[in-house]
C-alpha cells in the first residue's frame, strides 16, 4: 500500500539505536564541546563581509536590529530543534525527527535536502577559504599561481587549496570525533578572540554621530533603509546564523544528549547573537555606514579598522592597529575551517542514519573498528566535496545551502507540533515554549526568507530534489528496513512518489521559463538544461503511473 511511505520509525527503536550496544558511535562530547561545534559552524567569514554590505545598502546603523530580528527567526527553529534533540537523541538531525513524526517519504525528502546544507555547503566554503588563503599569502608577498587556486569556470585549472582544506578536515573527522572536537574548540577560541579584540579595541573609537539617523529614511525603494530595509537586511544576515542545527547531528556522540543537546544548540545561538550585535554596533560606530558601499570580502571590516586611529592636522586618520586586518584574515581562515569541519561531520551523520534505515547503501553506516567513525562515508564525501570545490564556481551553489537549511527548519517546526499532538506522553528534557505559536512563527519566518531567494536558487533546489526522488524510487523504497517489501506496496508507493515528482518537474519547467523571461535570455544554459531535465522526468515519473500493482 502507498501508506508504506508514511510509516513512522518507532521511538523505542530510535532510542534503542542511540543507547548501549545499539550505538556504534563513541560518546565523547560534553556540553562545552557541543556549544563549540555550534559556534564553529555559525561564525564564518559571513560576519566579516555580510555585515558591512547589509548596513551600507539596507539598514544603516540599524543593522543591529536586523541581527536581532534574524536571531529571533533562528531562535524559533532552535527551540524546536532543542526539544527534538532532548526527546530523540539520535544522529540524523531533521531527517531523524521527520522519520519519527511525518513518515519515511518526508524523512527522505529532508535527508536528501540536508545534503545542500552540509556537503554542498562545505564545498562552497572551501572555495572561499582558498580565496582568503591567497589574500593571506599576498600579505607576506607570496603569490600563489592563479591557475592552481581557482577552477576552470573562473579562469584557472584547479582549486588546490580548496582540495587541501577538505582533505585535512575529512582526515581529522576520520581520526575521531573527540579529536575533531578538540581541534574545533581551538579554532573557535581563536576566531572568538579576534572578534572580541575587534569589539574591545574599537569601542573607544565609536563616534555617536555615526548612529544619526539610526534608522535612515527609506529612499522610496522597498528594502533600501527604513523599516523595509531592516527586514531586508535581516533576511541577508540570517544566513550568517546558519549552522547551529549541525549540533543535532552529533546526538549519538554526546555524553548526556537529553541534557546537553539543548545547551549546545541554544547556547551557541545565544553566544553568536551577542557577538554579532556587538560587532555590528562597533563596526557602524567607528565609521559612517555609507563608507561600506561597494566593499566586499573582508573590505568592510578593513574600512572600520582603518577608522580606528588618531586624526592628524590635515584630517587624515592614521590606524592604531594596522595588524588587526591580518588577524581578521586569520580568523576568517580559522572560521571557514571549523565550518567545513562541522558541515562534513553533519553530512556523514545524516547519511549514517539514512543508511542504518536501509534508504542508502550500507557503506554509509560502516564504522571503523578502531576510530568508531564512518570512515568509508567520510572518504566518499572527501572525494565528492573535493571535486566539487576544485572545479565548480562557488556562485553556482552559494544560496543552495541557505534554501536547504530553511526547508529543514520548516519541517522541524511542523514536526514539533505533530509530536505534541500525537505523542504528548514522550519524556522531554526540554520543551519548546508557547506551542503552537513558536513553531508557527518559525515556519512563517523561514518560508518568508525562502520566498525572497532568487528564482535560479529554486531551480537548483527542484533539480536536486528530483534527483533525490530518482534515488528513492530505484533504491530507497525497495530497501527500506521498515518496508514490508511486498511488490504491491512498492508499486503503489512508487506511484505516489512519481505523482509528486510529476508536480515538481512541471513546477521546475514553469520556474525555469519565468526565470528565462525575467533575465532577458541571459540564462540560456540553465534554461535549456532545466527544460530537458523536466521533460525527461515528466516522462519518467509519468511511466510510474502506468504500472500495475
Amino acid at each position: 500500500m502507498a501508506s508504506q511511505l508514511w510509516i513512522k520509525k518507532p521511538l523505542d527503536k530510535l532510542m534503542q539505536e542511540s543507547s548501549g550496544e545499539g550505538n556504534q558511535l563513541k560518546r565523547t562530547l560534553g556540553p562545552g564541546s557541543l556549544v563549540a561545534l555550534g559556534i564553529g559552524a555559525i561564525i564564518g567569514a559571513g560576519l566579516f563581509s555580510i555585515t558591512g554590505g547589509a548596513a551600507a545598502n539596507q539598514a544603516g546603523p540599524a543593522i543591529t536590529i536586523s541581527f536581532i530580528v534574524a536571531a529571533l527567526g533562528c531562535a524559533f527553529a532552535g527551540l524546536c530543534y532543542a526539544e527534538f534533540a532532548s526527546m530523540i537523541p539520535v544522529a540524523g538531525s531533521a531527517y531523524t525527527y521527520s522519520y519519527a513524526t511525518m513518515g519515511e517519504f518526508i524523512a527522505w525528502i529532508i535527508g536528501w535536502d540536508l545534503v545542500l546544507e552540509y556537503a554542498v555547503g562545505a564545498a562552497t566554503v572551501s572555495i572561499s577559504w582558498s580565496r582568503y588563503l591567497v589574500k593571506f599569502c599576498e600579505g607576506f608577498d607570496v603569490h600563489l599561481p592563479a591557475a592552481l587556486t581557482v577552477g576552470p569556470f573562473d579562469g584557472g585549472m584547479i582549486n588546490l587549496p580548496a582540495i587541501f582544506i577538505v582533505i585535512l578536515m575529512s582526515l581529522l573527522l576520520m581520526k575521531g570525533t573527540e579529536e575533531s572536537a578538540t581541534v574545533n574548540a581551538v579554532i573557535v577560541g581563536l576566531k572568538v578572540i579576534v572578534v572580541v579584540i575587534f569589539i574591545v579595541l574599537g569601542w573607544k573609537y565609536i563616534n555617536e554621530s555615526n548612529y544619526v539617523p539610526y534608522i535612515p529614511e527609506n529612499t522610496g525603494t522597498f528594502g533600501e533603509y527604513g523599516f523595509s530595509g531592516i527586514v531586508r537586511a535581516a533576511a541577508i544576515v540570517f544566513f550568517a546564523y546558519i549552522g547551529f542545527d549541525a549540533v543535532s547531528t552529533a546526538a549519538q556522540e554526546a555524553k548526556n544528549p537529553k541534557k546537553d543537546m539543548p545547551i549546545g544548540i541554544l547556547g551557541s545561538l545565544v553566544i553568536c547573537t551577542v557577538l554579532y550585535i556587538l560587532f555590528a554596533h562597533v563596526m557602524t560606530g567607528v565609521t559612517p555606514y555609507t563608507s561600506f558601499k561597494g566593499q566586499d570580502g573582508i573590505a568592510p571590516v578593513a574600512v572600520a579598522i582603518e577608522a580606528m586611529g588618531t586624526t592628524d592636522a590635515a584630517g587624515v586618520i592614521h590606524p592604531d592597529y594596522p595588524w588587526l586586518n591580518r588577524a581578521i584574515i586569520v580568523a576568517i581562515l580559522a572560521g571557514y575551517s571549523s565550518v567545513i569541519l562541522v558541515m562534513l561531520l553533519g553530512q556523514s551523520r545524516v547519511f549514517f542514519s539514512m543508511s542504518k534505515d536501509g534508504l542508502l547503501p550500507r557503506v554509509f553506516s560502516s564504522v571503523h573498528p578502531k576510530y568508531q567513525t564512518p570512515v568509508k562515508s567520510n572518504t566518499m564525501f572527501l572525494i565528492f566535496v573535493s571535486l566539487f570545490a576544485a572545479f565548480v564556481p562557488a556562485r553556482v551553489v552559494g544560496e543552495m545551502t541557505s534554501i536547504g537549511t530553511l526547508f529543514a527548519f520548516i519541517l522541524v517546526c511542523i514536526g514539533v507540533m505533530v509530536m505534541r499532538k500525537q505523542r504528548p506522553d514522550v519524556p522531554r528534557a526540554f520543551k519548546t515554549p508557547l506551542v503552537p505559536l513558536v513553531p508557527i512563527l518559525g515556519i512563517f519566518v523561514c518560508f518568508f526568507m525562502m520566498a525572497f531567494l532568487p528564482l535560479d536558487t529554486w531551480i537548483r533546489l527542484f533539480v536536486w530534489m528530483i534527483i533525490g526522488f530518482d534515488v528513492y524510487l530505484y533504491y530507497g523504497i525497495k530497501n527500506s528496513f521498515l518496508s514490508d517489501r511486498l511488490p504491491a506496496s512498492i508499486v503503489n508507493g512508487s506511484k505516489t512518489v512519481g505523482l509528486v515528482g510529476l508536480v515538481l518537474a512541471l513546477a521546475l519547467a514553469i520556474i525555469a521559463y519565468a526565470h528565462h523571461a525575467t533575465t532577458d535570455g541571459e540564462d540560456t544554459g540553465i534554461f535549456y538544461f532545466s527544460m530537458i531535465f523536466a521533460v525527461v522526468h515528466l516522462v519518467t515519473f509519468g511511466l510510474t503511473q502506468t504500472k500495475k500493482a
